[in-house]
């Protein structure tokens, strides 16, 4: 068990039960799975980067990524169907907290300036989408290694079925919200 999912058992979950009147522990909302993903437009003309982003990607996730490929093509982004455009992965169970765990207390605090985390990401069903406009925050990417820097987006898919509930479940968890 990880140290984030102990703190969810113990601490958050009975919190948020408390403070939200759940009659049964199974309403009380938790993290189904997070997803990164790398969308890299000009990866279509260059497959090295496409390569590279998903060998950065799945040092980042501890978990192979998977190159998506267009669905559609479209002449204006010089874009045909099935080529690579970008990478993907799903995190569920212990590797999801672990991630969780090194994205709250090591790599935010990485940050440039960082001021916390706007609030602005969530969907209106308490899922959050967290975009990072530099991948190197993470330890396990070695700067000499790197060509390009890369953005990549983290979604936090929770079991909540509304916004309010699905932030006070990341803040609980120590997500840095601004205040």
């Amino acid at each position: 068990m990880t140290r984030l999912s102990e703190i969810y058992t113990t601490k958050v979950a009975p919190e948020l039960k408390k403070e939200f009147n759940y009659s049964s522990t199974m309403q009380v909302p938790g993290l189904k799975f997070v997803s990164l993903n790398m969308g890299l437009g000009e990866g279509s003309q260059d497959n090295k980067l496409i390569q590279d982003a998903a060998k950065e990607l799945s040092l980042i996730a501890g978990q192979k990524a998977v190159v998506t490929r267009a669905k559609k093509s479209i002449a204006a982004f010089k874009l045909r169907e099935g080529q690579p455009i970008g990478c993907c992965v799903t995190l569920r169970r212990e590797r999801m907290w672990y991630f969780l765990d090194k994205l709250l207390n090591v790599a935010l605090p990485r940050v440039r300036d960082f001021r916390g985390i706007p609030d602005k990401g969530f969907d209106g069903r308490g899922n959050f989408t967290l975009g990072i406009k530099d991948h190197t925050i993470f330890p396990e990417i070695n700067m000499d290694d790197v060509d390009r820097v890369k953005g990549m987006n983290i979604t936090i898919v929770t079991s909540a079925t509304t916004d309010k509930e699905g932030k006070r479940l990341l803040d609980l968890l120590g997500m840095p919200f601004k205040k």
